[in-house]
């Protein structure tokens, strides 16, 4: 009887391997397991780096213990390198590689199915020195915001921020980050301006249509537009409608209001360097003339009563990189 089997009551031989190559090949096993679990996941999920950084990460554990099954069996794999299978196989493996990385119109179409969509377009570092937003929701618009942050800025806790665009009407267009969660106390101005284009969104959806007589065709306002993509990605330079770009910041626990920056922004250069100017803080007033919704917010120029809260940002250096 060979060493390495051992006889079962009824007779049969049952391999049981030396204990080096059966916690190898349970390893290997489960860690596959885990490998095509992930996989899965990260294709019908949207993108995750828990997930992705798992997947990576057990890959190498997989890429491991592959070099340990092949010591173990090199004797056994030896053999399948001679004859016509090894010529067939690694054709089959290099068609289907191009054929991935090529992406043709089936593969796209597979892919498309997919939740995962690459990480998210807004990404937020937040550290001791300074504050970085990526903002880019096409390849052909890249932009970034680094605010240097100055000796009232703390970490613990940490200020609240909030970035948003307008048009030049100053009607909210479109959030690119929100405060922290119950944090919209901190950030009046974005609060305000937020809820105004959510009214006026409801009031949109809920209104009915009506029909239009037209007397001639004319250009649409430019000011007027509420979509993002009409300023972020114009389908040409020339059609492109300056809009700007606001930053709220407010450090908890100071006793000072928010204070906002601002800047305009064009999209005739493709690639802009711009530093944001403190536009100034909000302060409520009351809007007689409209009872449904008395709650205004007006910005107002820095006074005396301010003294930490105008060193939380020392720069804030906006650069916006376009596609030709």
């Amino acid at each position: 009887m060979a060493p390495s089997s051992r006889v079962k009551n009824n007779g049969t031989k049952a391999p049981t391997g030396t204990p080096r190559r059966r916690w190898v090949s349970l390893l290997t096993a489960l860690t596959f397991g885990v490998l095509s679990v992930t996989g899965v996941l990260a294709f019908i999920l949207p993108f995750s780096i828990t997930i992705i950084g798992l997947h990576a990460l057990m890959g190498f554990v997989f890429i491991g213990l592959i070099g340990l099954h092949l010591v173990n069996n090199h004797k056994l794999l030896t053999g399948y390198l001679r004859g016509p299978t090894l010529w067939a196989t690694a054709a089959i493996t290099v068609v289907l590689t191009a054929l991935f990385w090529w992406q043709p119109g089936p593969v796209k179409t597979v892919l498309g199915w997919s939740g995962n969509l690459g990480p998210a377009m807004e990404r937020f570092v937040m550290a001791a020195d300074e504050m970085v937003f990526d903002y880019s929701p096409s390849p052909d618009y890249k932009l970034k915001l680094t605010v240097v942050t100055g000796p009232s800025y703390h970490v613990d806790p940490p200020p609240q921020v909030a970035i948003w665009l307008e048009n030049q009407d100053g009607y909210h267009i479109k959030t690119l980050l929100e405060p922290g969660t119950g944090a919209a106390g901190h950030t009046p101005y974005w609060a305000f301006k937020l809820a105004g284009w959510e009214r006026a969104k409801r009031a949109a959806d809920e209104a009915e249509p009506e029909p239009i007589e037209i007397d001639a065709v004319s250009s649409p306002t430019p000011n007027a537009s509420f979509d993002p993509a009409d300023y972020i990605l114009p389908e040409a330079t020339g059609d492109s409608l300056p809009y700007h770009l606001l930053l709220e910041i407010n450090q908890p626990g100071d006793g000072q209001p928010s204070l906002v920056h601002a800047v305009q922004i064009d999209n005739r250069l493709p690639r802009t360097f711009q530093l944001l100017e403190l536009r100034g803080y909000p302060k409520r007033v009351d809007d007689e003339d409209d009872p449904e919704d008395p709650e205004e917010w007006a910005l107002y120029f820095i006074d005396e009563t301010f003294d930490s809260a105008l060193d939380l940002i020392d720069s804030a250096l906006l650069t916006i990189e376009r596609g030709q």
